[in-house]
């Protein structure tokens, strides 16, 4: 192992994987390595053995749960909206090939103690109960107005800079009740809390924007999901580093990161020490260069069934808002089922996670409980959520951002955009590549 690397990745966690997979395209030298037996990290997808080894250690799974092989539970339960960032990655990557990917069947909003579907058609929208007649007419001209608006054509604008405007007064604006304010920030535009109302309004306007544009890719929800879980990504991305020449280590210890005169040099394993100039790692791989800025909730549930009032859907995203249970952050609940190869026939799976705000956490996620109907069995976790302290640049060791509670992965390819530009200095441009066949038939040629 005594041997010198561009970049040491230390963690599978899908960021960590999709920096190695870049990279090593780029022609660096990685070495990837991780302490657990599996891929994926905080973001591995794990068999019943794996799930009650974590949760229950020395408790081994009854025989009603069905076969072990038949499930792959997320860790940490995300969806990717169609038209989002991580799409834009695999395709850049070409990981797509790796990876078989079926819709969300639908996605909805709790309101008044009652579960309704967001509207996914002109249809839906006008049969809703979410609004009155009047409110619809109203939140009809507020989307007409996000769709034509355009930031450098002030004819557009209806006397507004939404670079300038705050949320709630373009709200105000449109006279829009405070439950459709409550559904557009939380159910569209996927907010987690309200402090988006007193910032610009642009942010907003293109978070409405991704939410609609991916909902008409394929038009029953804007969510797509990997069959046999999320811990399919991190592994794409591994296969691609290990294609262009990367190097992975599982059920390998990570013991120091080695200094000197201040700047990275290696990573020492047990006796041996692998040498490298950058270190990429998650926040439990160098707990001195984080810190903690708040902590997330996640119950894993297993059911009999589907969940009650979301019409019998083989999977969904189910958010409360905040404000529908006096609440500063929202819950969310993800939904997904056998159609998923992430547990067998009988069973679903239900995840209910929120951001902690008391002194007793179990009791924060009760209301998403409450809407499960009856539980098999369930697995609760809290974790803190990390952030680095310095931007790594100084000592070339760099820290990536903890898996936050939001729903969906565009957060954690912000941080991969960060972290990618901080590393080498250039932005991340996105384009399509060549595929592994057109590579070679161009390579034939030359």
């Amino acid at each position: 192992m005594d041997e010198q690397y561009d970049v040491i990745v230390m963690g599978t966690g899908l960021t960590e994987c999709i920096l190695s997979g870049l990279l090593s395209i780029e022609g660096k030298k990685v070495l990837h390595m991780d302490r657990n037996d599996y891929y994926g990290g905080e973001s591995a997808s794990l068999n019943l053995s794996q799930l009650f080894k974590k949760f229950r250690d020395g408790e081994a799974p009854t025989a009603n749960l069905g076969k072990d092989r038949d499930y792959n539970v997320d860790l940490i339960p995300k969806f990717m909206m169609a038209n989002g960032e991580l799409v834009k990655i695999l395709t850049h990557t070409d990981v797509t090939r790796y990876l078989e990917f079926k819709l969300v069947a639908g996605s909805y909003v709790y309101r008044e103690g009652k579960i309704a579907k967001v509207p996914a058609t002109e249809m839906e929208a006008v049969r809703s109960p979410l609004m009155g007649l009047f409110e619809k007419r109203r939140a009809k001209k507020f989307f007409e107005y996000v769709q034509t608006y355009r930031q450098e054509d002030p004819t557009t604008h209806q006397g507004m800079d939404m670079a300038i405007t705050p949320m709630d007064a373009v709200y105000k604006h449109f006279a829009l009740e405070a439950g459709t304010i409550d559904f557009i920030g939380h159910a569209l535009a996927l907010h987690l809390e309200d402090s988006y109302l007193s910032r610009p309004a642009l942010e907003t306007f293109e978070r409405i924007t991704l939410y609609m544009s991916s909902m008409a890719r394929w038009g029953k929800s804007p969510y797509l999901y990997p069959l046999y879980g999320l811990g399919e990504l991190p592994q794409g991305f591994a296969r691609l580093s290990a294609i262009y020449g990367g190097t992975y280590m599982l059920d390998k210890p990570v013991d120091e990161i080695v200094y000197e005169d201040g700047k990275v040099v290696g990573v020492r394993s047990g006796s041996e020490t692998a040498k490298c100039t950058q270190v990429i790692c998650d926040p439990s791989y160098a707990p001195d260069k984080v810190h903690k800025v708040a902590r997330v909730i996640r119950a894993i549930c297993l059911l009999r069934g589907p969940i009650p009032n979301t019409d019998g859907v083989d999977s969904f995203q189910l958010i409360i808002p905040q404000n529908q249970v006096q609440r500063q952050n929202d819950i969310y609940i993800a939904g997904v089922s056998a159609s998923h190869n992430v547990c067998d026939k009988d069973h679903y799976l239900a995840i209910v996670s929120t951001v902690i705000e008391t002194e007793n956490p179990q009791q924060e996620i009760e209301p998403g409980l409450a809407l499960l109907g009856p539980i098999v069995d369930k697995f609760v976790s809290i974790v803190d959520i990390c952030e680095p302290v310095h931007n790594g640049t100084k000592d070339q060791v760099f820290v990536s951002k903890s898996y936050d509670a939001t729903s969906h992965f565009e957060t954690v390819c912000d941080d991969v955009k960060d972290l990618y530009k901080r590393i080498t200095g250039n932005d991340l441009v996105l384009k399509q590549r060549l595929t592994q066949e057109e590579e070679q038939k161009e390579m034939a040629g030359q």
